[in-house]
């Protein structure tokens, strides 16, 4: 059992109706999105062609800080508000959805951009799943 899904197991309250498995899928896609993220940028920053990925590396901070923010927003339950979390996951998507299209141009030549790129669309595809299932 993943530390996210103890965590939601442990809450004292009801979750407010929120798919609890969807739930869980997110908050770790997101965590892992923001992880992958930021290697990513550090990684473009060691390239050779540094300038060619400046939007890449500044898709990839600004996802990694979205999705940081996203998961965490997500891990709280108290004072639930179904159109903030709403707003915070279409942000997720939205930037996910940036990043992947970012980082997809630069795939074939650097394989940390293919990997991020899939990180992103999880994350994405998470985050949208996870609306559809809001209240």
């Amino acid at each position: 059992m993943h530390t996210v899904e103890q965590m939601l197991e442990t809450y004292p309250k009801d979750l407010g109706g929120i798919d609890r498995a969807k739930l869980i899928e997110c908050i770790q896609a997101c965590f892992e999105c923001a992880q992958t993220c930021t290697a990513c940028a550090d990684a473009c920053l060691s390239e050779d062609t540094v300038a060619d990925l400046t939007k890449c590396i500044r898709a990839n901070l600004d996802c990694a800080d979205i999705c940081t923010t996203t998961g965490s927003a997500l891990s709280r339950h108290t004072g639930y508000d179904a159109n903030v979390t709403r707003a915070f996951l279409e942000a997720c998507a939205t930037a996910c959805k940036s990043c992947g299209d970012s980082c997809e141009e630069h795939a074939s030549m650097h394989e940390h951009c293919r990997v991020c790129a899939e990180a992103c669309r999880r994350c994405e595809q998470a985050c949208r799943e996870l609306i559809t299932s809001l209240t």
